[in-house]
């Protein structure tokens, strides 16, 4: 039993390492390509989103308090609000909506 877990980090190590070497590896000359340039400056986007919207939604203990939040979020955001702002009006929105009692 312990040695499946010695092969499963060994299995995690390499995919860890082959994704971080690879593309230094493939891609010695500068890319030039203006969509895979523009593709390649979303991508820590993209992820980072992909990894923090379902936890916004699945954080609070109402359902209703994180989507508001996440509107609120959006919003203050688009209007150009510092982080500590975003963070501050996401919070106080998901303290109300938990205050209130769920009909």
């Amino acid at each position: 039993m312990m040695t499946r877990i010695y092969i499963y980090i060994l299995i995690a190590a390499l995919v860890s390492t082959i994704i971080r070497v690879l593309p230094v590896t493939i891609f010695r000359k500068p890319i030039k390509n203006r969509f895979v340039r523009s593709f390649l400056y979303y991508v820590p986007f993209v992820t980072l989103a992909v990894m923090t919207f379902p936890a916004i939604i699945d954080a609070t203990q109402v359902k209703l308090a994180g989507i508001l939040a996440l509107i609120v979020g959006t919003i203050a955001a688009w209007f150009r609000q510092s982080l500590f702002t975003v963070a501050v009006l996401c919070c106080v929105v998901v303290f109300l909506v938990e205050l209130i009692p769920i009909l």
